[in-house]
């Protein structure tokens, strides 16, 4: 994507059992930065207690201090959480994982998605004198499992997660376990990984096993938690298996998860190819080349070229000392940002009708930029291609799009988008060609931000500061020192 118009989700990664669980996290972590560069932290357990370290940036800066602060945390069981904020500010009070304590000990819980009903549970226990110190939906997990209601059931954990509504993928480290959970619906992917034959890992995407030597066993299934102790790994059931058509997120296929990653019993990279070819098949152009938008169009541009029988060039090519520019929120800023990021290489497309193909076209304004660059650098013709269709609609389930308003397709038809972009054609990928490249069934996505069909039923008065009623000031020494 050329510009920050959408945002990223979180990872998450966890460990038990490996006398370097700390390290092998810090290095889990930074295979999943490319999902959040706001906060980073590590929650770690000696198996009696548990401590913590986070803070705000990336994982590099965070934990800048290097060895001596993963030495001070070294214990065998441990979890961390890259955030990108999709429900609360990006401010320290918000970051994760989040640790708390009550009657039944310590924990710490790191969560991946977005809970519509947040609110309604905050305004519950608010009622009955709860007191919240964040603006994170990560929060309320910690009310719902210290209420003695709930303790006293024969699962405490199901219980609780059968109040959530939305998409969630959720770490929760107690002294002596980790438990992982996945929403009935399976939104966000998250998968099991083995080191030898007794220590188990967790994370967002199986990238993060290759970072520490771990083999990619499976995915957590929608609906289960999965326990890792001494005894090894064991999984449970809060939600009846099949009695929920899943609602996985294609996002993550098209954008935010990396190549290497296989989610949704699928990999990245393969299935990125199937959507270029199947994009140049819906809409070929006369051209000299194509260039993909990297990284996250590159795998399409592949594909589009193989099947057109376009040479394929990289014509664009990424400063990979420039994080990602979802994580800057003015829009001038991400424009000068994505200047730095991406550059053009007037050699490739100098006199040339050129293909570019992106993954997505959200606001548009920074993609007109980058087209303007090509024309400067002397392209003849820019045809653009997108391997999804147009978004016209929010997403409530933890990817932070602008609002309906802000949508470029929901504002402008094809024509006007064209001419918008000042490209000589354009050609969005079709619902119907998307979804007849994934693996599985087409009534296993979720489609919402192509057609606003949302199968987990939403508030459309949810937003990202829902639960910024006040406006809090806090001044944490430790955070600002991370910071």
């Amino acid at each position: 994507m050329m510009a920050s118009d959408k945002k990223e989700n979180c990872g998450l990664f966890g460990i038990f059992g490996a006398p370097d669980a700390v390290q092998k996290t810090y290095f889990g972590l930074h295979s999943l930065q490319h999902r959040g560069q706001e906060s980073a932290g590590i929650a770690s357990s000696d198996g009696e207690f548990i401590q913590c370290y986070k803070g705000m940036g990336p994982v590099s800066r965070v934990f800048r201090s290097g060895r001596d602060v993963l030495e001070k945390l070294a214990n065998p069981i441990a979890i961390g959480h890259v955030r990108y904020s999709t429900t609360g500010s990006s401010k320290a009070v918000n970051t994760q994982p989040f640790m708390s304590e009550y009657s039944h000990g310590q924990i710490a819980i790191a969560h991946n998605g977005n809970l519509i009903n947040a609110s309604l549970l905050r305004d519950e226990y608010e009622a009955y004198g709860s007191i919240f110190k964040s603006t994170s939906d990560t929060e309320i997990i910690t009310h719902l499992l210290a209420k003695p209601t709930h303790i006293g059931k024969p699962d405490p954990l199901a219980h609780v997660l059968n109040h959530l509504q939305g998409a969630y993928c959720l770490l929760f480290l107690y002294a002596d376990r980790i438990e992982a959970a996945r929403d009935p619906y399976g939104v966000r992917p998250l998968c099991i990984g083995r080191i030898g034959e007794g220590t188990y890992v967790v994370a967002s995407e199986s990238c993060a096993f290759d970072a520490v030597g771990a083999e990619f066993v499976r995915e957590v299934e929608p609906g289960e938690i999965v326990r890792l102790d001494k005894d090894g790994i064991t999984s449970r059931f809060f939600a009846t298996p099949g009695s929920i058509t899943p609602a996985h997120c294609t996002f993550e296929h098209i954008y935010f998860a990396k190549q290497s990653s296989t989610i949704f019993g699928e990999n990245v990279h393969g299935f990125r190819k199937k959507l270029g070819r199947r994009l140049a098949v819906e809409h070929p152009a006369e051209a000299d080349v194509v260039v993909p938008v990297p990284d996250s169009g590159t795998s399409a541009a592949i594909g589009y070229a193989e099947k057109s029988g376009v040479p394929f060039d990289m014509g664009i090519i990424r400063s990979h000392y420039v994080g990602r520019t979802f994580i800057t929120p003015d829009q001038t800023l991400r424009e000068l940002q994505v200047k730095l990021k991406l550059a053009i290489v007037r050699e490739a497309v100098e006199g040339k009708r050129v293909v570019v193909v992106d993954d997505s076209i959200v606001r548009g304004t920074t993609t007109r930029g980058k087209i303007r660059a090509l024309r400067k650098a002397g392209a003849k013709e820019i045809h653009m291609r997108v391997s999804c269709p147009p978004i016209r609609h929010p997403c409530f389930y933890g990817v932070d799009f602008p609002t309906r308003e802000e949508l470029l397709a929901n504002n402008l038809d094809l024509e006007q988008i064209r001419d918008f972009l000042e490209v000589d054609s354009v050609g969005y990928m079709s619902l119907e060609g998307l979804l007849s490249c994934a693996s599985q069934p087409a009534e296993h996505y979720c489609t919402a931000c192509w057609n606003g069909k949302y199968k987990i039923p939403v508030d459309f008065a949810v937003n990202k500061f829902v639960m910024e009623r006040y406006q809090m000031t806090i001044f944490d020494e430790s955070a600002e020192t991370n910071e």
